[in-house]
């Protein structure tokens, strides 16, 4: 009786710190000169396990630290080249964003040849408790393949390509298909053009110097989207190393949730990818595009023109041959950036006559200030460095350093992001009943509305409203937001300064001037917003500060992608800002929270 009512006394009691759990202090990663921090064997052992490849971060800004401010100058000057900023494990190809994050270098990098290497540095950081960090291209303008303090594992040196004529996954019994397996240090501009040689196409981004495996994980848009959907559709299989130093095979048979997760889940969070093979589509035979810059003389002409571009679209370009994008400028101009694909020059042209006409017949409101250029070439040319320097230079830029591949080019239209320090960058997907006739009318009052406050693009290729049927499917099976599916467009409002660092002199950010722009950006996009307001957002072109960014990137997918994080990283080795399971840590990564 006594021993049953001391029991009972005790059951009552308040629980003041007695469970294990509670006595245990939160998770911490540790930095350098902290205790824990590798000796130097340690990092010795490491290094003999990579084959060499391990290496201390070294940043080309160290040249700023002297008097020569010429040395200093020229470093900032290669910003502007992205084969510069991929070369060096210091560097990312934004350099910072106000008031949230700035580049800095790791502490150590693995650059790592194969499956092996990647998982000897994830073993080391984990068994050693170090904040680690995955960089393929370094393209994150939310800063996610970057860290101080941190093991750095760059997956460049895998950039092997392998064409397949009938792939099956492993432990797979469909039927084969024609694929090609990127190793994960690949840009797009090598697998489009190996695969492309070939005489067939590969769905991947747009930029040249995006790197294959991060552009997957996010979902990915290339120019072409509007026909082949997501570039994470395609994936068929991916090798992955997980949080346990595990290198496994993720495809619809073996391991499917975490194959599910990787296409669309977002780059950095589930494991580090280190091959991707991609299904291959029949080559169209013709790609190209449509260039050119409308000018309205006054605000009520250029509402006009809002208008009679978007009924113009509607109707001849919001199908799956059309893509990329337009501006409405503040200066009331419309620039006009569109790509297409299986039409030839004349059908393109065709297709613009009749806004061509329209803009012609109007000429006391509207101008060209560049006239609409449509221009085809056969497929197979379009990402060839040879044909593009010969035929039409003006399209692309060059790695201009000494020694540089010649075939190390990029486009012209993104020279502005090589480097760029973020003032802002928001996107919305907006959704296709915005086109209706009996909606058309707000739109266009929303999108003249949005230019008085900043210039507002419209990406039609990063929506997937419009696409065939087989590419509506495809990206059903992926982890992303399904407002894609809906989407006609994604809008996207951004502005930005020159690449710039705290701390250097004639090089640092314009943070008066930033806070304005910043707030310019958000009141333009909310502009467009108010007509959808919970429509998500695109994880890799979205705001720093988005709002419920786990219902904007992913919707009703987010919980079973946290079943996946749980599943294959309980401890949460892998941290990205704004990531799966990410709002269980502190900001920068290194403290697990209470």
């Amino acid at each position: 009786m006594i021993r049953r009512r001391l029991l009972q006394a005790a059951a009552c009691l308040p629980v003041v710190g007695t469970s294990a759990q509670a006595q245990t202090a939160p998770f911490k990663r540790v930095r350098p000169g902290e205790p824990g921090w590798p000796s130097e064997a340690q990092w010795q052992e490491l290094k003999a396990r990579v084959g060499g490849q391990l290496a201390a971060v070294q940043s080309p800004l160290d040249a700023c630290k002297g008097a020569d401010q010429a040395a200093c100058d020229a470093v900032f000057k290669q910003f502007k080249n992205p084969y510069f900023i991929r070369d060096n494990p210091a560097l990312t190809q934004t350099t910072g964003w106000a008031e949230a994050w700035a580049s800095k270098p790791s502490a150590y990098v693995v650059d790592a040849r194969s499956a092996a290497d990647v998982a000897a540095a994830v073993n080391f950081a984990r068994e050693h408790r170090l904040r680690l960090v995955v960089r393929g291209g370094g393209h994150s303008y939310q800063g996610t393949s970057n860290a101080p303090d941190s093991l750095l594992v760059r997956t460049r040196p895998m950039d092997r390509i392998e064409l397949h004529d009938a792939f099956v996954g492993q432990g797979c019994t469909d039927a084969p298909q024609p694929a090609v397996s990127l190793g994960a240090g690949n840009i797009w501009l090598k697998a489009y053009a190996a695969v492309t040689k070939a005489g067939r196409y590969v769905q991947g981004g747009g930029c040249c110097t995006v790197n294959v495996g991060g552009l997957i994980q996010s979902g990915g848009f290339g120019s072409f989207s509007k026909k082949f959907g997501l570039a994470a559709a395609s994936l068929i299989e991916a090798e992955v190393v997980t949080a346990d130093g595990q290198v496994r095979i993720a495809n619809a048979c073996t391991n499917p949730d975490l194959f599910w997760g990787l296409k669309g889940g977002g780059g950095g969070s589930l494991g580090v990818v280190t091959r991707l093979t991609l299904k291959t589509h029949a080559l169209p035979n013709f790609l190209g595009g449509a260039f050119g810059n409308v000018k309205a003389n006054s605000d009520e002409a250029y509402k006009r023109l809002i208008a009679e571009f978007m009924a113009f679209y509607r109707d001849k370009l919001f199908n799956p041959n059309w893509g990329e994008s337009v501006r409405f400028r503040r200066d009331n101009v419309l620039d006009i950036e569109m790509v297409f694909q299986g039409l030839d020059q004349a059908a393109a042209q065709a297709t613009w006559k009749p806004f061509v006409d329209w803009v012609t017949a109007h000429a006391s409101d509207y101008s060209f200030v560049a006239p609409l250029m449509v221009l085809a070439a056969p497929a197979h040319f379009f990402w060839d460095a040879a044909f593009l320097k010969a035929n039409i230079p003006s399209v692309i830029r060059s790695d201009d350093r000494p020694g540089a591949p010649a075939d190390a080019i990029y486009w012209a239209g993104n020279v502005g992001e090589a480097g760029w320090f973020l003032h802002n960058y928001e996107s919305a997907w907006l959704p296709q009943g915005l086109l209706d006739a009996a909606r058309r009318a707000s739109l266009v009052d929303a999108l003249f509305a949005a230019s008085r406050k900043w210039s507002i693009q419209l990406h039609f290729n990063k929506g997937l409203a419009g696409a065939p049927p087989e590419a509506l499917a495809a990206a059903r099976e992926t982890a992303m937001n399904p407002s894609v599916l809906d989407a006609f467009a994604l809008a996207i409002v951004s502005a930005s300064g020159a690449p710039a660092f705290a701390g250097f002199a004639g090089h640092e950010p314009d943070l008066a001037r930033a806070k304005r722009e910043a707030a310019a950006v958000s009141a333009c996009l909310a502009e467009v917003t108010k007509l959808a307001p919970d429509n998500g957002a695109y994880v890799s072109e979205s705001s720093y500060f988005q709002k419920d960014w786990p219902t904007a990137y992913w919707g009703p997918n987010y919980g079973r992608l946290r079943a996946v994080k749980q599943k294959y990283d309980p401890d949460g080795l892998f941290f990205v800002h704004n990531g799966v399971g990410s709002d269980e840590w502190s900001p920068d990564g290194f403290s697990r929270l209470p």
